[in-house]
């Protein structure tokens, strides 16, 4: 039953808000009511700024869901700049290993629940970009995760899906196109960690400084060896989570409108 079941801790343990991204609050809104259907899930949110906004204070209190908010800023050196692609340098390093340092040692909430897990609890950590799609199955999957426990992510990595190959209920390697000799080629989506390993292995962390696609490996390379990944999903065969990203809103009609003094009303929240 759910109530004897590991919870999931820190499931979109990432919530990266870059300052004035218009649709980040639609995108937490699905982000959220897709969480409300998972039992015993404690959400971390990390706002890249300085401190908590008013609009994800207002939808994390609304939400109905257990929750930490947390905030850390992106350092500008490590910031994409206008017009640069996603992936030139590591994305949400300095908020996930904010998350990571408040379920070790607490401190530094900014809303919610102020206290990490007590020791001894049972959780797993996922660490979920907020525009991805996520099916709920997906939650009770990871919830066994006895160390890191891996399943294919769809529409990633310019392939219909990327994951694990298992053979014997073992992961034998990995079924990617992009530098398949990666010590982990995975992604960030595509792996879930036992909270009480995470908690042992003090200095695992993600490095900003990783090469393009290393970052899962950055923190999984202190986790576990590749051969002991637990393959779940039916050994890795059924997708439960994609990779889609969200169209970035053109707004040559606002713009137009500003500049008239007719724009959109600003106390109006989108």
């Amino acid at each position: 039953s759910h109530s004897q079941s590991p919870e999931v801790e820190g499931a979109a343990g990432h919530g990266l808000q870059e300052q004035g991204r218009l649709v980040q609050k639609a995108e937490l809104v699905r982000l959220s009511q897709t969480l409300s259907l998972v039992p015993r899930l404690h959400w971390l949110l990390v706002e890249d700024a300085e401190g908590p906004t008013p609009l994800v204070s207002r939808l994390l209190a609304a939400s109905g869901l257990l929750f930490t908010h947390l905030a850390v800023l992106t350092p500008k050196a490590q910031r994409l700049r206008e017009g640069e692609p996603g992936w030139v340098r590591p994305r949400g390093v300095e908020q996930r290993n904010r998350a990571l340092d408040w379920l070790r040692s607490g401190g530094g909430a900014v809303g919610g629940e102020k206290d990490p897990p007590p020791a001894g609890t049972r959780g797993v950590v996922y660490f979920a970009d907020d525009d991805n799609t996520y099916s709920r199955e997906l939650f009770e999957e990871m919830r066994w995760t006895r160390g890191v426990s891996v399943w294919p992510v769809g529409l990633v990595g310019g392939l219909r899906f990327e994951g694990p190959r298992v053979q014997d209920g073992r992961v034998v390697g990995f079924h990617t196109a992009w530098e398949p000799n990666r010590p982990f080629p995975v992604d960030m989506a595509g792996f879930a960690v036992a909270l009480p390993l995470l908690l042992a292995k003090p200095s695992a962390q993600f490095d900003a400084t990783a090469p393009r696609g290393h970052l899962e490996s950055s923190l999984l390379s202190h986790l576990v060896d590749p051969k002991d990944l637990e393959p779940r999903a039916a050994n890795c065969t059924r997708v439960l989570v994609w990779h889609t990203r969200t169209e970035k809103p053109k707004m040559k009609q606002e713009e137009q409108l500003q500049r008239q003094g007719r724009g959109s009303d600003p106390a109006v929240e989108v």
